[in-house]
Protein backbone atom coordinates (compact mmCIF):
# COMPACT_ATOMS: atom_id res chain seq x y z
CA UNK A 1 0.00 0.00 0.00
CA UNK A 2 3.17 2.36 0.64
CA UNK A 3 3.75 2.65 -3.35
CA UNK A 4 -0.07 3.14 -4.14
CA UNK A 5 -0.18 5.46 -1.46
CA UNK A 6 2.52 7.60 -2.55
CA UNK A 7 1.23 7.63 -6.49
CA UNK A 8 -2.39 8.35 -5.30
CA UNK A 9 -0.62 11.59 -2.95
CA UNK A 10 1.46 12.84 -6.21
CA UNK A 11 -1.60 12.74 -8.66
CA UNK A 12 -4.37 13.85 -5.55
CA UNK A 13 -1.71 16.59 -4.00
CA UNK A 14 -1.48 18.16 -7.49
CA UNK A 15 -4.75 18.47 -8.10
CA UNK A 16 -5.66 19.98 -4.83
CA UNK A 17 -2.92 22.80 -4.88
CA UNK A 18 -4.09 23.24 -8.32
CA UNK A 19 -7.91 23.53 -7.02
CA UNK A 20 -6.41 26.17 -4.08
CA UNK A 21 -4.36 28.54 -6.15
CA UNK A 22 -7.51 28.76 -8.40
CA UNK A 23 -9.66 29.82 -5.46
CA UNK A 24 -6.85 31.95 -4.24
CA UNK A 25 -6.86 34.27 -7.68
CA UNK A 26 -10.25 33.92 -8.65
CA UNK A 27 -10.48 35.36 -4.79
CA UNK A 28 -8.19 38.24 -6.42
CA UNK A 29 -5.43 37.79 -3.41
CA UNK A 30 -2.30 37.33 -5.59
CA UNK A 31 -0.15 37.73 -3.09
CA UNK A 32 3.33 34.73 -2.84
CA UNK A 33 2.23 34.38 0.72
CA UNK A 34 -1.28 33.49 -0.12
CA UNK A 35 -0.38 31.38 -3.31
CA UNK A 36 2.24 29.49 -1.16
CA UNK A 37 -0.38 28.96 1.10
CA UNK A 38 -3.27 27.57 -1.20
CA UNK A 39 -0.12 24.85 -2.77
CA UNK A 40 0.98 23.53 0.89
CA UNK A 41 -2.36 23.62 1.93
CA UNK A 42 -3.30 21.04 -0.98
CA UNK A 43 -0.66 18.98 -0.53
CA UNK A 44 -1.16 18.48 3.21
CA UNK A 45 -4.59 17.72 2.82
CA UNK A 46 -3.77 15.35 -0.11
CA UNK A 47 -2.24 12.97 2.83
CA UNK A 48 -5.50 11.78 4.39
CA UNK A 49 -7.26 11.76 1.18
CA UNK A 50 -4.30 9.55 -0.86
CA UNK A 51 -4.83 7.18 2.58
CA UNK A 52 -8.91 7.11 2.54
CA UNK A 53 -8.84 6.78 -1.17
CA UNK A 54 -5.89 3.59 -0.73
CA UNK A 55 -7.86 2.12 1.52
CA UNK A 56 -10.77 2.02 -0.53
CA UNK A 57 -9.29 0.54 -3.32
CA UNK A 58 -7.56 -2.39 -1.20
CA UNK A 59 -10.70 -3.05 0.24
CA UNK A 60 -11.62 -6.52 -0.66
Amino acid sequence: MNWLLFILHLFIGATLAGVGIVIVLVAGLSGAAWLWGAVLGGLVLAFPVAWLVARAMQAD
